[in-house]
């Protein structure tokens, strides 16, 4: 028995530190590694999954393809050395030995000498391949954990990353003051992520952002490698609301938005300010370092088709619809830069509360511009005399006073916003080349606000002190600042409320506004005053 035994070790050990061991360990090792590479070099791998119907890209590797990729390498590294043991050593090798026939050729011994000296090494050959099957599988079990410990530093590295990129992002957005909104009609939702268009193949992306489908970009269906964050590049891409679907200006996450709508009552001259305001911002881009872009083509269209209506016929036409979309511009003064959203809503969406609820832009305004027609105030009306009347009457007078607009505003702007207190005002008397010729009321001096108060609007002046954290006041002749002949000056003044506004979210551009001038009192109309007209700020303790 002890011959036996001896004589079996005498030939395992041998076996196994001589052969097998190495032989099992190098097959798999060999294996593991197949099974995490391409089955053959250049040809599509049935293992990776395929770009699914919800987001068009490939999945990243590290968030889940590596541990299945793991799991196979594990099985197969491990089932190798099992499958070969049992077939090639145990059935074959050591069955042939005990039947007296030769490992490698399965030929029968010559004589009965060699025969039984083949019997007495097959329990040797066994049990060295046993054993050096199992400490293969020993050093490949501890290979396999190191390597899937690698495998987890790697997850969570990449995992950290992603998360790391997406929280610098977001608090450069804060940091930034930059909140995305829809501009279009019917939506307004505000939004996290944009959906991005491939450049390529057009595909539509929910989720381009560092995460699981990449850090620092995606794969596109097509192949196309996509940024995901907008300090990488991913604001050139086009974009489209993720509500709507509706495209949005490539500017949209990147700059601070300022939402300003005009508010004011239907005639009260809002599409004419607003065209002498665009006009202003590009006469001041011609003489100051303000920089004016269109944030998009349909904006540079809806802006020309304005002014060549207001060039042909001297007056805009009434606005149309329902909720208005946003006129976009780019502004920059110095290094930075905001993109202004301005809203013409109808004078009838201001008509009742449950209208202005249904007004869901004013819910992201940063700032109002209230447009006063003075002419359209009754009492205003009433103090009119002689030819002032018919002058009042050709200026097509808003259907609601300033007042009444205000009054209807101001509490629903209240419920939309939240915050309606850090709201800034900028009230606006438009037609102030009628009201320059109208003999029946002071002139409209430097300071607007006590121009209001002398003729009966006090209460809309103590009004917007009140509710509003910082107000102040222009006059503005909207027909000489646009169409043919436009006056540089007039325009440039029509683009002072705007320009205070966005002075206010940042923009550096308070210098390009006139100085607060000091309390004064309207004068009678022989001493009508030609100065910049701009009024007081008040801002909230």
């Amino acid at each position: 028995m002890n011959v036996a035994l001896w004589g079996t070790v005498a030939v395992a050990v041998p076996l196994c530190l001589g052969y097998t061991l190495w032989m099992f360990l190098g097959l798999s090792l060999m294996t593991a590694g197949n099974m995490l590479g391409p089955r053959r070099a250049g040809a599509p791998d049935p293992r990776t999954p395929g770009v699914g119907t919800g987001e068009p890209a490939h999945r990243a590797y590290w968030s889940g393809q590596m541990w299945r990729d793991a799991r196979d390498a594990a099985r197969g590294g491990l089932f190798s050395i099992r499958d070969r043991l049992t077939t090639e050593w145990l059935s074959r090798s050591a069955g042939r030995l005990l039947r007296g026939r030769r490992p490698g050729t399965g030929i029968r011994g010559v004589n009965r000498f060699t025969r039984t000296v083949l019997r007495a090494m097959a329990p040797g050959t066994a049990a060295g391949a046993v054993l050096g099957a199992l400490l293969a599988a020993l050093f490949t079990s501890l290979v396999l954990l190191v390597f899937g410990a690698l495998l987890g530093l790697t997850w969570l590295s990449a995992l950290t990353g992603a998360g790391l990129l997406r929280a610098a992002e977001r608090l450069w957005r804060l940091a930034r003051g930059i909140r995305m909104k829809c501009p279009h009609p019917g939506c307004y939702l505000p939004f996290r992520l944009a959906v991005h268009l491939c450049p390529d193949c057009g595909a539509a992306h929910r989720e381009l952002e560092p995460g699981r489908y990449g850090v620092l970009w995606h794969i596109c269906g097509c192949g196309r490698r996509l940024a995901t964050s907008t300090l990488g590049g991913r604001g050139g891409f086009a974009a489209g609301c993720p509500y709507c679907a509706q495209r949005l200006p490539e500017a949209v996450g990147g700059l601070r938005v300022v939402h300003l709508p005009l508010i004011g009552g239907s005639s009260s001259g809002k599409t004419m300010l607003m065209a002498a305001m665009v006009a202003g911002l590009q006469s001041w881009s011609r003489r100051s370092g303000l920089k004016v872009e269109y944030a998009s083509l349909t904006d540079r269209q809806d802006a020309g088709a304005l002014s060549r209506q207001v060039d042909s016929t001297g007056w805009a036409r009434k606005t149309q619809g329902g909720q208005p979309r946003a006129l976009m511009l780019r502004v920059g003064y110095g290094r930075r830069w905001r993109l202004l959203y301005l809203y013409d809503p109808m004078g009838e969406s201001l008509r009742d509360a449950g209208v202005v609820r249904e007004q869901q832009y004013l819910a992201h305004a940063d700032g109002v511009i209230l447009v006063a027609d003075v002419l359209a105030e009754p009492h205003v009306r009433r103090s009119l005399h002689g030819e002032d009347a018919g002058r009042a009457a050709a200026a097509r007078p808003a259907d609601h006073g300033p007042m009444d607009t205000y009054q209807r505003i101001t509490g629903e702007l209240a419920a939309l916003t939240g915050h309606r207190r850090r709201i800034p005002v900028a009230t606006v008397v438009t037609k102030r080349d009628v009201l320059d010729r109208t003999a029946s009321l002071p002139v409209p001096g430097s300071r607007i606000d006590s121009w209001l108060e002398s003729i009966g609007l006090g209460a809309l002046v103590r009004g917007v002190r009140h509710d509003f954290g910082a107000a102040r006041y222009w006059a503005v002749s909207a027909h000489e600042a646009t169409g043919a002949g436009a006056l540089d000056g007039e325009q440039r003044r029509a683009a002072e409320p705007v320009l205070w506004l966005l002075a206010r979210s940042g923009l550096r551009v308070g210098a390009l506004v006139a100085e607060e001038p000091p309390v004064d009192l309207p004068g009678p109309r022989a001493g009508a005053a030609t100065g910049t007209e701009t009024g007081t700020e008040r801002v909230k303790g």
